[in-house]
């Protein structure tokens, strides 16, 4: 039997003259297996540009013969076991979107540098203990995530102004030790993650990075004791007013000459110790803002519960949920800032909904006790956000076809956001779905949620879930980084103090906020979530939830 009878997807592709082509999943990590690698006809597809192979942990390495791919705009090939990439890649002279993340990478090849319009490359979850030089040789990099590696520095020459399109750097859970004072030559540079590191000092310098809207420093253990609280607690604005004083500082000490300079010096000491010690005081108070206190599920005898059966084992296992108060939505763009948070999650941590997948429902249209269950496509109906009911093949058909036109608008560039989440069901049975007392599913994961429970400006108590298939763990780890996310958000709204707008189906009038609704604390209640004959399988949150990286964050018990 030759390679195009054991890939029919590969042999739709050759004869469709296809630009995409998607591989993932266990049945095509049994084909891997056996075969002992990808199919080799898989390089002979030169119109592809779009190849995605991920979730196939038999896959360990890509043949050289990936360098034929001459067309490849995007290369994913994420949550496999690859341990090394071919030199030959930097072949690949049309590739813009390059993703190497959750692999078993110890290093990378030099030919990365010779990947001229390279703008997005994504490195994360691998075990990289450095990066290559070169890559000031990319000169239209826009975004590099190399979160959750061993990497103990940046190469030198990341720090060029040859990278004046470099927007976003992520370099979290690593093991950096300097942050060179040459950042600063990132005059492009808009979001910089590099939390949980061993960084002892923030250069200053880091404020001539005028664009600069979003940075993250938390987790580092720095010199600068007062700098600290603020990167756990303070805005990017706060913070980096204070780094651009400490800059002005130095530069005064280096200026002062003379006996006029240190008595100038003395007699504003006293003020500016006053100065200090009020605005430490100020960043005490701005700490304590964000709290969440939890709710034990024992107290509330009307708590909703949440059973699971047992046939979604095989499909998509694990489910944790919880519910939340005091989440101000209705102020300003409260809901809209939420909302592109969600979807930030869904394509940052769940991997864009590969790894996890979110919903989030207001708790007073949810009719409980919910079941977490199975169906097969042709029974399960679901009224999707901003549609009419129809059945789950209905709704999989339409989305393929919108998907489809999506991207003959942008020329077969890219496989969508959308098209991505309709493989992950792809030849499945039996589809999972979250059902309430009546019947209705309110929730299709990793597709959509109902829109008879959308969440609006009105919602005072949000009912979250979190669902996956990789294991409990993930679906808490990423629970735990939506509630720390809601009660930063919560605490900006509480600080900006913004109108309170009218929800849509109000009379358009802004009204003062209410006091209960600016006060910034999260109340998160524990939800149970059972089997068919009534046995614990998760509480959440639970003593050991909400603690790891939790920034910040108090947690009253």
């Amino acid at each position: 039997m030759d390679d195009m009878e054991k890939w029919p997807e590969i042999e739709k592709a050759a004869t469709e003259k296809r630009r995409e082509l998607v591989l993932q999943g266990s049945a095509v990590d049994k084909r891997i297996y056996s075969n002992g690698g990808l199919a080799s006809s898989i390089y002979s597809l030169q119109l592809l540009n779009y190849l995605e192979v991920s979730q196939c942990p038999s896959l360990t390495e890509i043949h050289e013969d990936v360098q034929q791919l001459t067309n490849l705009q995007s290369l994913i090939l994420c949550r496999n076991k690859l341990a090394s990439i071919p030199n030959v890649i930097g072949s690949l002279k049309c590739l813009k979107v390059l993703d190497l993340s959750v692999n078993n990478l110890t290093a990378l090849p030099e030919g990365i540098s010779q990947l001229r319009e390279l703008n997005t490359l994504n490195l994360s979850c691998n075990s990289l203990e450095f990066l290559p030089d070169g890559l000031s040789q990319c000169t239209k990099l826009s975004t590099i995530n190399v979160s959750k590696n061993r990497i103990t520095g940046f190469p030198p020459d990341l720090f060029s102004e040859r990278l004046d399109l470099l927007s976003t750097l992520v370099a979290s859970d690593n093991l950096i030790e300097v942050l060179s004072a040459d950042i600063r030559k990132l005059s492009a540079l808009k979001v910089l993650d590099v939390s949980n590191n061993k960084l002892s000092e923030i250069p200053s310098e880091l404020t001539d990075c005028a664009k600069l809207k979003e940075i993250n420093f938390k987790g580092n253990k720095l010199s600068d004791k007062r700098l600290e609280k603020m990167v756990n607690g303070c805005q990017t604005k706060s913070i980096l007013d204070y780094l651009r004083g400490k800059g002005r500082g130095r530069q005064g000490e280096d200026g002062v000459d003379g006996d006029g300079g240190r008595n100038a010096d003395k007699k504003r000491r006293p003020q500016q110790r006053k100065k200090k010690g009020a605005e430490e005081q100020d960043e005490v108070e701005e700490l304590n803002k964000m709290v969440v206190r939890v709710l034990h599920v024992s107290d509330v005898p009307t708590a909703l519960a949440v059973s699971v059966s047992a046939e979604v084992k095989d499909v998509r296992p694990y489910l944790v949920c919880c519910m939340v108060r005091g989440m101000n939505l209705k102020s300003g763009n409260a809901l809209k800032r939420f909302l592109v948070a969600q979807t930030k999650l869904h394509d940052d941590l769940c991997g864009k909904r590969t790894i996890a997948t979110i919903a989030t429902h207001d708790a007073q249209l949810l009719k409980g006790p919910l079941v977490y269950d199975v169906k097969p496509p042709t029974q399960l109906k679901i009224v999707s956000l901003g549609r009419k009911e129809m059945t789950a093949v209905e709704l999989i058909r339409q989305l393929q076809l919108e998907a489809d036109e999506l991207r003959k608008q942008k020329k077969r560039q890219n496989v969508t956001g959308l098209h991505k989440y309709l493989q992950l069901l792809q030849g499945k049975p039996l589809y999972p779905c979250l059902v309430d007392a009546e019947g209705h599913v309110i929730s299709f994961p990793p597709i959509t949620n109902s829109e008879k429970t959308k969440i609006k400006k009105t919602t005072k108590e949000l009912f979250l879930e979190v669902t996956s298939a990789s294991s409990l763990q993930t679906c808490k780890d990423i629970m735990d980084a939506l509630i720390v996310k809601m009660a930063e958000l919560n605490k900006f709204t509480a600080e900006h103090r913004e109108e309170v707008g009218s929800d849509e189906e109000g009379d358009g009038a802004p009204e003062p906020a209410a006091s209960s609704e600016t006060s910034g604390q999260l109340i998160i209640q524990q939800i149970r979530t059972v089997d068919q004959d009534g046995n614990l399988k998760v509480v959440y949150p639970s003593k050991t939830d909400l603690s790891e990286g939790s920034g910040n964050l108090t947690v009253i018990w």
